[in-house]
């Protein structure tokens, strides 16, 4: 049969980014977590498939709310999908699609933050994911917990429990009755994001406010912990200078990104960032071509399976 193409999906919380042959990028609005994924990854497939040429379309999709079993059934996405012309699905996590974007198939450690937070290693036979557990057990280091840890020294600083902080005001700018504050997060189905856009006040204030400064130093020691913890789960802590990339908003220049690198090197002192090569949807765009013998095969659902053998096949 004709060579598929491929239509690579980054499917995240904020923004769906879309790469289907020549054409440019598409986007739409993030996935929702308490929505089914199949059905939310649907309508964007029929969409920009609607595009194509009449060639198979091979949908290769990185996701960041595979939270229900459902969410990993490549199978059922591609028995909605193939009216649109898809013939193979692959479907994973995006931890993996960052992973794959950042340094492609070869061993090491990729930790990427943004309003989440998750560290991926590879080793020569093993997967270890470190956190990535979500806003209410996990998550460390990221931009809702850099929120959460300015909420927290704010009502501190509120009861007297803490000392005054420059927070206050911005957190102020969305509750301004502190004492309600807590009552309008819990009723709120946005919450993670509300959290996490107090984040950006916390860079802005770093230089000024000890406290500000000392939540973003915290945040870049989690990082630097997760990925410890996955050199180590890997077997690649022998290495002077272990393959670790640091991604996401949270880890761009700046004080969380110094405060990783140097606990990072409490570990390893000649350790230096690697540089990504690429993003999670050029990572989504590498799923079918990842070989069945790489460890994150098993941590890609395709279907068909990968022996009914396709062309540019699993």
């Amino acid at each position: 049969m004709m060579r598929p193409i491929i239509l690579a999906i980054d499917a995240g919380q904020t923004a769906v980014k879309v790469r289907f042959a020549d054409l440019p990028d598409f986007k739409y609005p993030g996935v929702r977590a308490e929505v089914g994924l199949l059905s939310q990854l649907v309508r964007v497939i029929r969409l920009v498939a609607s595009h194509g040429d009449g060639t198979p379309i091979d949908v290769a999709v990185g996701a960041a709310a595979l939270s229900r079993a459902d969410d990993t059934d490549a199978t059922a996405l591609l028995e909605l999908c193939k009216p649109s012309g898809v013939v193979r699905v692959s479907l994973t996590p995006d931890s993996v699609t960052s992973f794959l974007g950042a340094i492609g198939d070869q061993r090491g450690v990729v930790v990427a933050a943004g309003t989440g937070a998750v560290t991926l290693g590879v080793g020569a036979r093993s997967v270890a994911r470190v956190d990535g557990w979500g806003y209410v057990m996990g998550d460390a280091g990221s931009g809702y917990w850099i929120g959460r840890e300015a909420l927290d020294a704010v009502m501190r600083a509120h009861d007297g429990r803490g000392p005054a902080t420059a927070l206050t005001e911005a957190a102020q700018r969305l509750f301004p009755r502190l004492d309600a504050a807590y009552m309008e997060l819990l009723t709120n189905p946005d919450r993670v994001r509300v959290v996490a856009s107090l984040s950006p006040g916390v860079f802005d204030m770093a230089a000024t406010d000890r406290i500000a400064a000392g939540i973003l130093v915290r945040a870049g020691q989690e990082l630097a912990h997760a990925a410890v913890t996955a050199v180590n789960r890997i077997g690649e802590e022998d290495q002077a200078n272990p393959v670790i990339c640091l991604i996401g908003g949270i880890l761009g220049p700046g004080p969380v990104r110094a405060a990783c690198v140097r606990a990072l090197r409490d570990h390893w002192p000649e350790f230096a960032p690697h540089p990504a090569s690429g993003d999670s949807l050029a990572g989504a765009h590498q799923l079918p071509s990842l070989l069945r013998e790489h460890p994150l095969s098993s941590h890609v659902a395709v279907a068909p399976s990968p022996e009914v053998g396709l062309d540019g096949g699993n």
